[in-house]
């Protein structure tokens, strides 16, 4: 065989096995999908909708909202795309600061207001942000994410608010259209994607709570809890619905969303501030109540949950991004 003809079968089965290889991975990306359900019983209806534009701050009710990777949209309203942070741009949470949960956030057009009954409203246009700042970097859990600073008014405003200075926090904006990068931690367990982390919320970008969860868990309390204690997205009530249904659950849809659940959702102390006051409770309920009988008992599972008990389950988006749910659209499980 000639030089040349030797280069060219050379290169054809360079090219076939390239070839093969890329259909190699396809195929092995398509079997990592998850399967999608073909069967769904009702469990309910969706009864309440919320998104927090900022981190730790108030909800805003949402009638009908689009379904991205990112979690829940409706224009520039977007859910947990805000975040404040520290002077060393880390983030920081009602957690230590019990006074975000009374800041108020509402989005009209691509303008954030900050409400808050101590403070004059402010507002911050976050189309001119985007447009006019270069991304930082910040950091949550660890993980860096480019964020767009939101100016100096929005600074003193939280940094007055938090404790009474003038530069020692600031108001940023998410600054990507893809998911966060995952902490070295979450993959041991769950089976995170890189599309399952959302924009800045703690793990994944939807969360839904059970109404006959919460009622069940107010049966074993002197000082009663709403959903609002939870901070969901989705609120889930339904006739036939028992408490705690949706821990063996692996499929949620709503509309023509289908969502994964990810992970039950494992509480905190922020479930002890009450969400209308921001006063802790002082025997730290509902937390101890549902630690006493709301462990996760897989032993693996709780080596990384430690003693928080879970309330609630963590979606991640499954169908296409772009569809839309609405206040009392049918909620299916699988």
């Amino acid at each position: 065989m000639s030089y040349r003809g030797s280069y060219t079968s050379a290169a054809i089965t360079t090219a076939g096995l390239a070839g093969g290889a890329y259909i190699a991975y396809h195929l092995y990306k398509e079997f990592q999908k998850p399967k999608l359900p073909e069967q769904w019983t009702q469990a309910g209806t969706l009864k309440n909708m919320y998104a927090y534009p900022i981190k730790s701050c108030g909800p805003v009710v949402m009638n009908k909202a689009e379904c991205s990777i990112l979690g829940l949209k409706s224009g520039w309203l977007r859910d947990r795309v805000l975040m404040v942070v520290d002077d060393k741009m880390n983030f920081i949470t009602a957690r230590a600061y019990p006074e975000l949960l009374l800041v108020h956030p509402s989005v009209n057009g691509s303008v954030l207001t900050l409400n808050h009954c101590d403070l004059e409203s402010l507002s911050v246009n976050l189309a001119e942000v985007v447009a006019l700042q270069a991304p930082k970097t910040a950091t949550v859990w660890t993980v860096p994410v480019p964020v767009y600073d939101c100016g100096w008014e929005a600074a003193e405003w939280f940094s007055r608010l938090l404790n009474r200075s003038t530069t020692s926090f600031r108001l940023v904006y998410y600054a990507s259209q893809n998911s966060r990068g995952l902490r070295s931690s979450t993959n041991k367990i769950y089976k995170f994607t890189k599309n399952d982390t959302g924009a800045l919320p703690d793990e994944v970008p939807f969360n839904l709570i059970n109404e006959a969860s919460v009622d069940e868990l107010n049966s074993r309390l002197e000082d009663k809890v709403t959903h609002r204690n939870f901070r969901p997205n989705f609120v889930l009530d339904g006739a036939s619905l028992k408490a705690f249904d949706e821990d063996n659950w692996k499929f949620v849809k709503i509309g023509d969303n289908i969502f994964e659940i990810i992970k039950p959702c494992t509480r905190c102390i922020l479930t002890t501030i009450d969400p209308e006051t921001g006063v802790r409770h002082t025997k730290a309920e509902p937390l101890e109540t549902l630690k006493s009988y709301r462990q996760i008992e897989n032993p693996e599972v709780r080596k990384s949950a430690g003693n928080s008990p879970r309330m609630g389950i963590q979606m991640a988006l499954r169908s296409g991004p772009g569809g839309f749910v609405s206040l009392n659209d049918p909620v299916y499980f699988a």
